[in-house]
């Protein structure tokens, strides 16, 4: 009786050991040549860098030519400024909404949904001078500002079921015991940590890997993100295939590092969220 639901298992295992080498096999190949020299990468693409086809020339060149050593300092003091206040204040919204019946509850719940509708590079003409008003043009404040307020209304969605599912005998404990409201927060936060944890993968790979803000907002040599550094790497050394792999290897070596890092709590989270 169980051969069907074997069989059927055995095909969904294939189907998606397909579907992940489809997907791992490009990145894995890039990543090898990258450390190959011109001759070795045409003469053998699927070789291992062994022996003398083993060079680190593109990633001498990336490092020289490329500015990449701050692009990535500026990635990453971009993408965790921005998570940490997405998950910090998105925690505090989700806890204000679901925990209180306030005069504008409904008008700021309605943007919060505007905002998962509409794209936020709509405003950018509008972005652009707030930021020139405000003097913040070529900063990375102005990427964690914007990127903690487009990324607000997704981390609310996420949350506040989370906060609604979280016993009342908790909260009501500490008003009882004479604890004020932002203690209650902090009592009710180690309950869903598997929610801000998916919270703060969903939220730092789209902002490391975003072009768009860091092209208009933020395009000098000293603020450039590595999405940014990279574009503008390859085309200027378009024709130098080892330096490219290389540029190319060190872009997607960061959302790669986060995700393996968060994994687990993405999938905790994900799989307690089916029943919230």
């Amino acid at each position: 009786m169980r051969r069907p639901e074997q069989r059927g298992e055995w095909l969904a295992h294939l189907i998606l050991a397909l579907g992940s080498l489809l997907v791992i096999g490009p990145v894995v190949m890039v990543a090898i040549n990258s450390f190959k020299d011109r001759d070795a990468l045409f003469a053998h693409p699927f070789a291992l860098p062994i022996g003398e086809a083993f060079s680190l020339g593109g990633y001498e060149r990336v490092f020289d030519d490329g500015h990449f050593g701050a692009a990535y300092l500026n990635s990453a003091v971009v993408t965790v400024a921005s998570t940490f206040l997405v998950v910090i204040l998105g925690a505090m919204l989700s806890f204000a909404l679901t925990e209180y019946a306030f005069r504008g509850r409904l008008i700021v719940s309605a943007i919060l949904g505007a905002g998962l509708i509409l794209s936020v590079r709509l405003g950018t003409v509008g972005l652009i001078e707030v930021m020139s008003t405000l003097g913040l043009m070529n900063t990375v404040l102005a990427l964690i500002l914007v990127y903690t307020a487009s990324s607000l209304p997704i981390a609310v969605l996420v949350l506040s079921p989370f906060m609604r599912s979280v016993p009342a005998e908790i909260k009501e404990a500490g008003r009882v015991d004479g604890a004020g409201e932002f203690t209650i927060f902090r009592l009710v936060l180690p309950s869903i940590r598997p929610a801000l944890a998916t919270v703060a993968v969903f939220v730092m790979i789209p902002i490391w890997n975003d072009l768009w803000f860091p092209l208009i907002l933020a395009p000098s040599t000293q603020t450039q993100t590595v999405t940014l550094a990279t574009q503008q790497f390859l085309g200027q050394f378009q024709s130098d295939w080892p330096a490219v792999l290389a540029a190319l290897t060190l872009a997607a070596a960061g959302p790669l590092l986060l995700y393996i890092i968060f994994s687990r709590q993405l999938i905790s989270g994900l799989t307690s969220g089916v029943t919230k």
